[in-house]
Formats: C-alpha cells, sequence, structure tokens
C-alpha cells in the first residue's frame, strides 16, 4: 500500500475546492443548497446540502469516471489489495448483485449457503440464475448457521461441475467464516469464480489477528459494506475485483442498475472512510477487538448468557471467527434474542443491531467507547436479573433448512394465490419471508412451505420479530404458486 498517496481523499478535495468558488446553480438538485427547502437545511446544515450536487466536469461522473472518481476508485484498490476498486451507493445489495449478475446469466448455477442475504437471492429472480445450495451445519445450542464445510462445497463442486461460481460469506452476521482460502482454490481449479459476501468484513482488510479477508484469499470479486464496520455513510460501499475479472466489463453490469445521480455526500465519505482506513485502521480495530473481547468476558460472567467467540472454531464448519462481532446467546435466560433486544430498546435506551430467535448481535465499530461497552453489560446484567424464565418449549434457528423446487425467478413471476398461512404447508412459495435483519429468507420463492417452516414463521412473528417480503404486512397470509410448477 502506498502510504504517501493514501493520505489524499480526492473527492473529499474536490468538493472542498467547488464550495470555496460558490457556483451559481442552475442545475440539479433543486432544493439549490439548501434555500429552496429551509427544513432540510435546518436538519442536516448548510455545509451539508451545499454539497448535495449533481455530476460535473470538476466532480467526475461515477458512471464513467475520468478523474477525482477514477483516482478514489484506485486508492481504495490500493488499499484494500484489489486489483480494481468501484464506489457503490446503492448499499452492499447493488455490490452483491453487481457480483452475481456478472457471473451469472439465465440457467447458469451457482454454488452458495442458503444462509445469504436477500439481496444474493433477489439477484438470483433479477438473472434467472440457479442456486445450489450447500446447507451449512448448523449449531444445534445457538441455532446458528455455521460455515461452509469444503467436503461439502466440494461435493457440490463435483455434483454440478458446470456451476459458473460459488459465493460465501465472509464472515456471517454472527462472525463465523469459512475456509475461505481452500474454497478459492479448489474453485478455481474448477473454472468457478468466487465470490465473497463481505457485507461483514471490511476490518478483516485492516486489522491484526482477523480472518482472512476475500482479496486476500484469491476471491474474483467482494462486496465490502464500508458503512458498516468502516465508517462511512448509510447506503455507502466497495466493490473489489481480482485481476481476473474484466473491470470494464463489470462497470457496464453495475451501471446497469446503479443510478445515475450518485450522491456526493455517499461518495465522499467513502473516500474519507478509505483513507481514514488505510491511515489508521489497524490500531482502530485493534481497539474494537479489544472492546468486544472485554465485554464477552463480562457477559459472561453475569450467567444465562453465552457471548461466543474464538471457542467455537473447529477447523471445518467454524474455521475462524471474527472477533470483533459480539454475538450473544439469550435463551439461557429463557428469553428470545428479539425480547432481549426490544428490552434494551425499550427499557434501556440502547439500540442493538438486531435480535433474532435466540441471540443478539451488538455491532462494535470504530465510533464505540468503553463507557458505552459498560451500559449494555450493565443493562444486560439488569435483564437477566428482573426479567429471566423458563425456556421450555422455546424454538431456536436460524432458519429450516428448505427444498427448493422451482428457480427464484420462476417461483417470483409464475401466476400465485394467497393463502392463510395455516393452510400454506405442501405448496410452493411465490415470496420471501425474513425477520430483518439479518435479511436472511426463512422461505424464499420456489422453496417448499413445510408445516415446521409455518409454525417457525408464526413463531418469529409473535416473538416480535420484523417480519418483511410478504405482501401481507400481518403475515397471516403467504402467496403460493397457483397450482404448482
Amino acid at each position: 500500500m502506498d502510504y504517501e498517496r493514501q493520505q489524499h481523499a480526492p473527492i473529499y478535495e474536490a468538493l472542498e475546492r467547488f464550495r470555496k468558488k460558490r457556483v451559481v446553480p442552475f442545475d440539479v438538485p433543486g432544493h439549490k443548497r439548501g434555500r429552496g427547502n429551509p427544513e432540510l437545511a435546518q436538519l442536516l446544515g448548510e455545509k451539508c446540502v451545499g454539497l448535495d450536487v449533481n455530476s460535473m466536469k470538476p466532480l467526475d461522473n461515477l458512471c464513467h469516471p475520468v478523474s477525482v472518481i477514477r483516482e478514489a476508485e484506485e486508492l481504495a484498490a490500493d488499499a484494500f489489495g484489489a486489483a480494481h476498486a468501484f464506489l457503490m451507493v446503492g448499499g452492499t445489495t447493488s455490490a452483491v448483485q453487481s457480483m452475481i449478475l456478472s457471473v451469472c446469466k439465465a440457467g447458469d448455477k451457482i454454488i452458495l449457503p442458503r444462509n445469504v442475504h436477500k439481496s444474493a437471492i433477489n439477484a438470483l429472480v433479477l438473472c434467472g440464475a440457479i442456486p445450489v445450495y450447500v446447507n451449512p451445519e448448523v449449531n444445534a445450542q445457538l441455532g446458528i448457521s455455521l460455515g461452509m464445510e469444503v467436503s461439502q462445497v466440494e461435493k457440490a463442486m463435483d455434483e454440478n461441475p458446470d456451476a459458473v461460481a460459488v459465493l460465501v460469506n465472509n464472515p456471517t452476521y454472527y462472525g463465523i467464516c469459512s475456509d475461505l482460502r481452500t474454497i478459492v482454490k479448489k474453485a478455481h481449479a474448477r473454472g468457478m469464480k468466487v465470490l465473497a459476501d463481505e457485507a461483514h468484513g471490511t476490518h478483516l482488510y485492516f486489522g491484526r489477528n482477523l480472518p482472512v479477508s476475500g482479496m486476500a484469499a484469491g476471491a474474483d470479486m467482494a462486496a465490502v459494506s464500508m458503512h458498516k464496520s468502516g465508517g462511512s455513510l448509510t447506503q455507502s460501499s466497495l466493490l473489489l475485483l481480482n485481476k481476473s475479472m474484466n473491470a470494464e466489463k463489470v462497470r457496464q453490469i453495475i451501471n446497469l442498475t446503479q443510478t445515475t445521480s450518485a450522491s456526493y455526500l455517499l461518495l465522499s465519505s467513502l473516500d474519507i472512510s478509505r483513507r481514514n482506513l488505510a491511515l489508521r485502521g489497524e490500531e482502530s480495530f485493534e481497539k474494537v477487538a479489544g472492546m468486544a473481547q472485554y465485554a464477552r468476558e463480562e457477559i459472561n460472567e453475569i450467567g444465562g448468557y453465552y457471548a461466543y467467540g474464538m471457542d467455537l472454531i473447529n477447523g471445518t464448519s467454524v474455521f475462524d471467527f471474527d472477533v470483533t462481532k459480539l454475538s450473544i446467546y439469550t435463551l439461557g435466560n429463557g428469553l428470545a434474542g428479539i425480547e432481549v433486544y426490544d428490552l434494551l430498546r425499550d427499557e434501556y435506551d440502547i439500540q442493538i443491531e438486531f435480535g433474532d430467535i435466540c441471540n443478539i448481535l451488538a455491532y462494535i465499530s470504530i465510533g464505540d467507547r468503553l463507557q458505552d461497552i459498560e451500559r449494555l453489560v450493565g443493562a444486560l446484567a439488569d435483564i437477566e436479573r428482573l426479567y429471566k424464565k423458563d425456556s421450555t418449549g422455546m424454538l431456536s434457528g436460524e432458519y429450516i433448512a428448505p427444498a427448493v423446487v422451482a428457480s427464484p425467478q420462476q417461483a417470483f413471476y409464475a401466476e400465485k394465490e394467497s393463502l392463510p398461512m395455516e393452510q400454506a404447508a405442501g405448496r410452493i412459495s411465490g415470496e420471501f419471508v425474513m425477520c430483518y435483519p439479518p435479511g436472511i429468507p426463512i422461505l424464499a420463492p420456489g422453496e417448499m412451505v413445510t408445516q415446521e417452516i409455518v409454525e417457525y414463521i408464526l413463531y418469529a412473528r409473535d416473538k416480535g420479530c420484523s417480519m418483511q417480503g410478504m405482501e401481507d404486512p400481518k403475515v397471516e397470509h403467504l402467496q403460493v404458486l397457483k397450482g404448482g410448477i
């Protein structure tokens, strides 16, 4: 990495030059530096709305960059050890979908774990590719999916030699990593591309003693969520490419769906955050890992909770663990993760990342302080003392391994009918059902609905999970395929 060059932030610097010129705007956006919308200027500040500008020659254009944006891309690639980097303003959803659309066309097979984010399955709806799921082993106690075992990925490759790519979560939402280096080696030996969903792995590129990053492992592409652990503004992301990919072809794929009016607030936040991570990332994430480990030790002293970490590593389904993740099992207190999530927010004014059926995740990042960690630990101790109950009859599990009957695209566009949820077993789902976060579908279009899945959905709904993906906001009816396939 070129540390001297990394001190520059070309988009940010171009915006500073632009701001000093006091240019009279006869272009969009129509709020004209906030003057046309004073409430917006009051909320965000005059400097912020003054930099909410349109593409112009001095500021380059994201769709076809030739100056400051292209330089920012080159600096990002250098910082992340990639051959090329794209600045993404549609979130990591757009980066994941661009990866899949770059390697898959209609009818192509892609090998992926079933605990993928909905954005990956949505990409299959868009392009018509066929999923070949490797159902990861599940930790029965914690109710979470583990990593992709190399033997299972290899089996899927051997059974589907015509598959074009393998997608790997690196890490999962909960911090679990697969043996990415070995998966890359075995996929490349068969002519398959490897795509790394690193929505929760920005820090892997800069922290010491953390799991291997996608680019370092030799993955062909990686979607990196800079706005999560990297410190940029919400909705900003990076798409990284190794030298095996044609960057300009990928740019054409990105331009199929990405906005032609990219926000310079998002672009400059990516530029500034990249510089910050390149110059100070190692020390920052060492501090983050230390805070997360301290929190784990304190929480495990409370009793009833299990804040898991490196102790889960077994060399196969948990090849490595991201110690910056503070994942906590709550069922030992007889409380679903979503119940603890609600208590923390409603009773203690603490907002954590998510709660599922039996876990919570507190996201620790470069903006956290030790006193905030102490407050979280104190609140969890309070909840254990005041709200603990018997756990008999409580469900666990992130999702139930589904049977895929039709491709996501085929089912999504098929003729459907609405059935009461209780009557949907035995039919084929025509829509998504998921708790969000984490956004891992319980059901996806084309999957068989079983009685067990119906009971799981109703349980999650009644426990208070935020249910998404369905036409019925009350989660009482499900869209199923009319008359089968």
